[in-house]
């Protein structure tokens, strides 16, 4: 199929750079992404995954505390900051979704 429409669209410049990274490695140029993107919402009908909020576990979900709860977590966080009580935020990370998913 010949191509003859030209996408114009503005995105995040980290989100198109971290993207561009991955595809890079992948082998995929970036039009090619976007086509195989749009094919798919061509071919489900919709948005080709699951579009929903990250699940956080209720013990840091700041949108439920009260904000003394948020202040003695905040605070705690800062003692352990200090006092060198810290994990690595990609094994952090890790751990969540090994728990979560």
């Amino acid at each position: 199929m010949e191509k003859t429409v030209i996408l114009n669209l503005r995105v995040d410049p980290n989100v198109k750079k971290q993207a561009e990274e991955v595809l890079s490695k992948l082998g995929i140029p970036m039009s090619t992404a976007i086509d195989m993107y749009l094919n798919q919402i061509s071919l489900t009908g919709g948005i080709p995954f699951p579009i929903t909020l990250p699940k956080a576990p209720a013990s840091v979900n700041a949108d439920i505390m009260i904000d003394d709860e948020l202040y003695t977590k905040l605070l705690q966080g800062v003692k352990d900051a200090y006092s060198g009580k810290t994990q690595n935020a990609e094994a952090a990370f890790q751990n969540f979704r090994e728990i979560n998913f």
